[in-house]
């Protein structure tokens, strides 16, 4: 099962579809709405357009679909998806060439707008959709036949998983699901299982036996007796690459985070990590770059007057760095403006400041009520190390701290961390772990609410804050 072959060809098809709707589009507009208004036929091949529209109509349209996402899980969609997508889709792209390219035509009467609309959509949902109903139809039938699959781990070795074992082996028509082996939740392992597929460890080694052998798919299928277990292996794996299921019975206990779409098949729900639709999370990462771009670049003399200003007031790096850690658990540097003395943690031993802290510099102080020493952490946003928003990033110090009180705490980092975040502007700067606690709240509420128009109401609080200098 070749993704990148697959998605080739998916993409191939595409172009085959739109260059061919443009083509049929201008062979409608030529010999009938044109040829109807001056009285004879206009050769095709005179008009430069054609051509320019065979080589960016297509373009646009791959750019459309991949800014949706659909390129994305070419393996898993149903022909049901396929149209709703396509449909979608389509009207969309044709509403904008209609705006940007239909509209200042020559026409006799409004009629032909609606004509050469209505030409343009089943020419180019028909072909469309014929091409990807031919690709799915044949991606269906190798997945049903066994012939291609995920890698899969069934997580959990009791009466229940040897069940749904046996019934995912048993069916004439695949799911897809290679399994590889089980992992054990507690040590009540069924008989039959061991002698059934390997052992390939404890739920506790999830991510590793996942890198280790490319798994897809993992399948939580607990007994009764270890429903505790569930909400720590789905923290454990937020941040794999990996679709997760669960037998129904146990949907309830990750309520809000469960997609169902198989019918005929085993029940299994998905457990669904996404926090953002495709299009918000590319358009968000434009926006980063952007504001990022232009803020360097304007607020550079600013930079410079404020590193002169913490060079005079006290000894040390204008730049502060410190290991944080942010999305999927990597660790980076993040990038401060100095604010407090140099060596401010010379024994060793990790600390929160405070509005009565000892260690901030008179600039300092002015720096972080007004947030200007998180500045220079546009760099971090150009190189993909955070976002304008998002949680703020915490070091592993302190996140062992949040984590043995409130777990819940590392699905933040399913996300980017940010410049700025919900709980910032709530609560702002943290003193000690309970108000990181506090304050984890908010961003556990932008996590689950994440959207645009929520990023850019945060941006402006934000700003509101610096200019009347209320940061802690």
């Amino acid at each position: 099962m070749n993704k990148h072959r697959q998605q080739l060809l998916h993409l191939a098809a595409d172009w085959i579809a739109a260059s061919l709707s443009w083509l049929g589009l201008f062979f409608f507009r030529k010999n009938v709405i044109e040829a109807s208004k001056h009285g004879y036929e206009i050769p095709i091949n005179q008009d430069q357009n054609l051509y320019l529209g065979l080589i960016f109509i297509p373009i646009a349209w791959i750019i459309l679909y991949t800014l949706s996402g659909y390129y994305l899980h070419i393996f898993r969609r149903s022909r049901l998806k396929e149209l709703e997508f396509t449909f979608n889709q389509t009207f969309i792209g044709v509403t904008v060439i209609f705006f940007a390219l239909i509209l200042d035509d020559s026409i006799n009467s409004y009629i032909d707008y609606y004509e050469s609309v209505g030409v343009l959509f089943l020419l180019h949902f028909g072909s469309t959709i014929l091409f990807r109903l031919i690709v799915s139809t044949q991606t269906i039938h190798n997945i049903k036949n066994r012939i291609w699959g995920y890698p899969t781990i069934i997580v959990g070795c009791g009466e229940r998983a040897i069940n749904l074992y046996n019934e995912l082996i048993a069916q004439k028509k695949s799911e897809g699901f290679f399994i590889l082996g089980f992992v054990k939740i507690s040590e009540n392992c069924s008989d039959k299982f061991t002698g059934e597929l390997p052992l390939l460890g404890s739920w506790e080694d999830l991510p590793k036996l996942i890198n280790m052998h490319h798994i897809e798919d993992v399948i939580l299928c607990p007994e009764a007796s270890e429903n505790a277990h569930i909400t720590e292996i789905v923290d454990c794996i937020q941040n794999e690459e990996v679709h997760l299921k669960i037998i129904p019975d146990h949907f309830s206990l990750v309520l809000g985070m469960v997609k169902m779409n198989n019918i005929l098949g085993t029940m299994l729900v998905e457990v669904d990590f996404e926090v953002m639709p495709t299009w918000q999370k590319i358009v968000k990462r434009g926006i980063d770059l952007v504001v990022s771009s232009i803020a360097i670049v304007v607020l550079f003399p600013l930079f410079l007057i404020i590193g002169i200003a913490i060079k005079i007031d006290s000894e040390g790096p204008v730049i502060f760095k410190q290991d944080r850690i942010g999305y999927k658990g990597k660790v980076f540097k993040i990038l401060k403006f100095r604010s407090m003395r140099n060596n401010a943690e010379s024994n060793g031993t990790p600390r929160l400041s405070h509005d009565q802290d000892e260690r901030r510099t008179k600039i300092g102080i002015f720096l972080r009520q007004t947030r200007l020493d998180e500045l220079p952490q546009f760099f971090n946003v150009l190189l993909g190390q955070m976002s304008l928003v998002g949680p703020r990033p915490e070091r592993s110090f302190f996140i062992e701290q949040i984590v043995s009180i409130a777990p819940i705490y590392r699905r933040l980092h399913r996300i980017k961390p940010g410049i700025t975040s919900w709980g910032q502007i709530k609560y702002g700067y943290a003193s000690n772990v309970n108000e990181m606690v506090d304050r984890m709240k908010y961003d556990i509420l932008y996590l689950e609410n994440m959207s645009l128009s929520l990023d850019f109401k945060i941006m402006a609080y934000t700003a509101l804050i610096m200019v009347q200098g209320r940061g802690k």
